[in-house]
């Protein structure tokens, strides 16, 4: 018995050595198999998330620190309007990449799939560009009903649309080649490490750390983080692109993106409700000390993001093919990947809750209790995985946008009646339940439109749709 010991001692110490670790690593790096694919790219996408909001947490930091909650808080606002009106102004085009650009592939058609690289980008900055006029005339004609606060700050982040825009749609193509690197290396490293570096000079020069200098920062940030996306794509797309001739198909792409356009303005006015709406309710202060209690747990939604971000085009590609078995072992493969690790994090976040928001202020703290009710909505989500994108490839947007219509309804008019009463905990409680009524529908229609099951076990045989 004790040789049998000593023998199994000697085994997992070679399985744990570091030659050992080093070679199964290798062979890891080096499987092109699907699933090792999105789980690599979903890893690469996690860990840029990670130093991404490392690098904003700081900058929270320092910025509400320098610029006081009430200034701070209207930053937040309009940053979050940029973020809005930004994702809705691409018009759907930065998920129909991952859509076009396989399928352009796929065929051989290069001629499309030139068109597409170059037509998408240059509608959505035009569009983007439109809609920043728009903003803009609208605050000359009726900014006298606004906060002077408000305006200059408004007015900065229209001039930051285009790019935003412009790098949202580059994200998508990035995407589809399995690019992560370059597809959210720049708008969340170079940008925000270029915002800080910004504040960071003005404060050290003497500048007044308002909203209206946050705005500027971020301005410049945009743009160039834009432009140095821009420039290293085409790089990488000259090695796997050649040089020809373009066809432009305004109107199949559009037709292709407006639907999914639908679902991502409910899924995106659903993750900033309550931003928007306790500001207009309660006020900057309190937004503040909730903008920093949401985005302490933003580990918890990156999981979700870096997943969902490696399994739109692999959904696309089974559904396409018709191969059932494929589609149902890799969506429960994704919910694994998203559930396990989300919860590790929410229990790890809101252990550590206190001393994370200390660190914005004294205040900050009573921003903790909402951590523990936002969490749920957040595990909720978590529990489906990346469904929506599941249905969204597989031509079931219309019934996705009508549930997140649903779920954004309910956190509008949940907002409405607990933030007067409750502040931050009314707009807490209603993300919540919102994401928890978004969860439950999306299980309903995944398990009877498309008759998968949504299971944490391992390599689920598809069930057969009615």
């Amino acid at each position: 018995m004790g040789s049998e010991e000593a023998e199994m001692g000697r085994g997992a110490k070679t399985l744990l050595s570091p030659s050992a670790i080093a070679g199964r690593l290798r062979a890891f790096l080096a499987d092109r198999s699907d699933h090792s694919v999105a789980q690599r790219m979903a890893g690469a996408a996690f860990v840029i998330r990670v130093m991404s909001a490392a690098i904003a947490y700081v900058s929270q930091v320092l910025m509400a620190r320098w610029m006081g909650g009430a200034e701070f808080g209207t930053y937040v606002a309009v940053w979050v309007w940029v973020l809005l009106i930004g994702h809705f102004s691409n018009a759907g085009l930065a998920s129909a990449a991952q859509r076009f650009v396989p399928d352009y592939a796929e065929r051989g058609d290069g001629e499309g799939l030139r068109g597409f690289i170059v037509g998408s980008r240059l509608i959505g900055f035009v569009l983007a560009t439109a809609v920043a006029a728009v903003g803009l005339l609208a605050l000359w004609r009726f900014g006298a009903f606004l906060s002077q606060t408000m305006i200059m700050p408004l007015a900065l982040a229209a001039l930051c649309l285009p790019m935003f825009v412009l790098t949202d749609i580059q994200d998508g193509i990035a995407r589809s080649y399995n690019w992560t690197d370059l597809a959210l290396g720049p708008p969340y490293l170079i940008r925000p490490i270029l915002l800080l570096a910004g504040m960071a000079a003005g404060h050290a020069l003497g500048f007044a750390a308002t909203a209206v200098t946050a705005m500027a920062c971020a301005v410049v940030a945009t743009w160039i983080a834009a432009m140095v996306q821009m420039v290293l794509i085409d790089r990488r797309l000259a090695e796997k692109v050649t040089i020809g001739l373009r066809r432009i198909e305004p109107g199949v792409w559009l037709k292709a993106s407006l639907p999914i356009f639908v679902v991502e303005t409910f899924y995106l006015a659903l993750t900033y409700t309550d931003i928007v709406l306790l500001k207009a309710l309660a006020g900057p202060q309190e937004v503040a000390v909730y903008w920093a209690a949401v985005k302490t747990l933003a580990l918890v939604a990156f999981i979700y993001f870096s997943v969902a971000a490696a399994a739109a085009h692999r959904f696309s590609e089974y559904h396409v093919a018709g191969d059932r078995e494929k589609l149902a072992d890799f969506l429960a493969a994704s919910i694994r990947w998203t559930f396990f690790p989300s919860l590790a994090a929410t229990i790890l976040i809101l252990a550590l809750g206190k001393p994370f928001l200390m660190m914005f202020g004294p205040d900050f703290v009573r921003g903790y209790p909402a951590m523990f009710i936002v969490s749920v909505g957040l595990l909720a989500r978590a529990a489906v995985g990346p469904v929506e994108r599941l249905l969204v490839m597989s031509g079931h947007q219309t019934i996705c946008a009508i549930i997140y219509g649903a779920a954004f309804g309910l956190a509008v008019v949940l907002c409405f009646l607990l933030i007067p009463p409750f502040g931050m905990m009314g707009a807490a409680v209603a993300t919540a339940a919102a994401l928890v009524l978004e969860s439950i529908l999306l299980f309903w229609i995944t398990t009877t439109r498309l008759g998968l099951s949504l299971s944490l076990r391992r390599s689920p045989k598809p069930v057969a749709a009615e």
